[in-house]
């Protein structure tokens, strides 16, 4: 088989990327590791940046985001036994973020790919890319027992963390920079309603929380815990009651609780690759980068590396402009890192780190004078909404 593009791996940004090259005539080929099931399993990030959900209309794959997804113009920052609201809208020039799941964001995009007829493979077997370097690279795999070669002309990893993409890169031309955190969040989903119509972060003596939610009535909770902690450690009931500990009391008399429908632990660090290219491929999302969910950056960091790789490609195969690929590492990395510094200065505002009531009395004074200052209240807005896409060369 012969295409322009190659996309490995069918998460959110594979499937994006996919969907906009479709629409531009730009033929290209998903590869995927895992069942279209699996995939949707994966409970991820429900909160959207302007930028994504406007790719996500370019992508006309945004109907029932634009009907079902939740509005935020502020969320709660609670410490100290207060809490206080930061004005999304008033500090950011107007913006808003918009609440709808990663799992609701690829199924649709699912949708989208199957409706256009594109090809796609799902439960590919033993993927691997090579003459990555030459005009021409191949991907092999096996699928249903065959084995498949696509000859094609650029090659998007977007298989993630643990995925091929980044491991075809040799170890001497990639530098990798990574903060590991010392503690996970556990997360349950249950169908109750959400205690507040904004989401709520906690900073507390025994540790972070964050109320969050998938829909009127699906709910998402965290609590941080110990990275030796076990999902069978924690009952329903355990859970509830560690969360409302870390909740200011008038938020905790709104809490509806019940049944857990999924329940996991999820380790933290900040990562990223440089450069996010070498030869043909370019790396996208959690291939290329990591942050700490504090923030809500994951998939909107991946959605601006979808755009900044959709828009150069088309510059390749409409205006013919062979020179603009090259740009596509640096023009994403000075995005990135200023989304991995506003996710770990979230994390390490938020979170215990140690039994140090000095920290602790340093990270309070910090959250209130951010809180009570315009300069402050702006900081947090602005890079909460997301920071603006690097422009694309002309």
């Amino acid at each position: 088989m012969k295409t322009q593009g190659a996309i490995i791996g069918a998460g959110p940004s594979g499937l994006l990327l996919g969907r906009l090259l479709d629409l531009q005539g730009i033929a290209n080929i998903i590869i995927e590791a895992k069942s279209p099931e699996y995939v949707l399993s994966r409970i991820r990030a429900g909160v959207l940046e302007q930028g994504t959900t406007d790719l996500l209309r370019t992508a006309q794959g945004s109907d029932r985001m634009d009907r079902e997804g939740l509005v935020h113009e502020g969320f709660a920052l609670s410490f100290a036994g207060d809490s206080r609201r930061i004005d999304l809208k008033k500090y950011s020039g107007g913006k808003s973020v918009l609440g709808y799941g990663q799992t609701e964001v690829t199924k649709d995009l699912m949708d989208a790919r199957i409706a256009s007829g594109a090809t796609q493979f799902y439960e590919a077997e033993q993927v691997t890319l090579h003459d990555i370097e030459s005009d021409h690279p191949v991907v092999r795999f096996v699928h249903q027992g065959t084995q498949q070669r696509i000859e094609c002309e650029y090659i998007a990893g977007c298989d993630g963390f643990h995925g091929v993409s980044r491991q075809s890169i040799p170890s001497d031309r990639i530098q990798l920079f990574e903060r590991v955190y010392p503690f996970g969040w556990l997360g349950i989903l249950s169908r109750t309603p959400p205690i507040s119509h904004e989401l709520i972060y906690s900073h507390h003596e025994r540790g972070f929380a964050l109320c969050s939610m998938r829909s009127d009535n699906l709910s998402r909770y965290y609590v941080q815990c110990s990275l030796d902690d076990r999902v069978e450690d924690w009952s329903d009931q355990r859970f509830w009651d560690e969360l409302c500990c870390r909740l200011p009391a008038e938020s905790t008399r709104q809490l509806v609780t019940g049944a857990s429908i999924e329940k996991s632990i999820a380790p933290l660090r900040s990562f990223v690759a440089e450069p996010m290219q070498f030869g043909r491929l370019f790396l996208v999302g959690d291939a290329a980068h990591i942050v700490p969910p504090t923030g809500a950056k994951g998939l909107n960091l991946a959605a601006s590396d979808v755009y900044t790789l959709y828009h150069l490609l088309r510059l390749r195969y409409q205006d013919r402009r062979h020179d603009v690929l090259a740009q596509y590492s640096s023009l994403c990395l000075r995005r990135i890192w200023k989304a991995e510094r506003f996710s770990w200065w979230m994390t390490s505002l938020l979170h215990k780190f140690s039994d140090d009531p000095f920290g602790r009395k340093i990270q309070e004074a910090e959250l209130a004078y951010y809180t009570s200052s315009e300069a402050g209240l702006s900081t947090i807005a602005e890079n909460y909404v997301g920071l603006p896409y690097e422009p694309i060369p002309n």
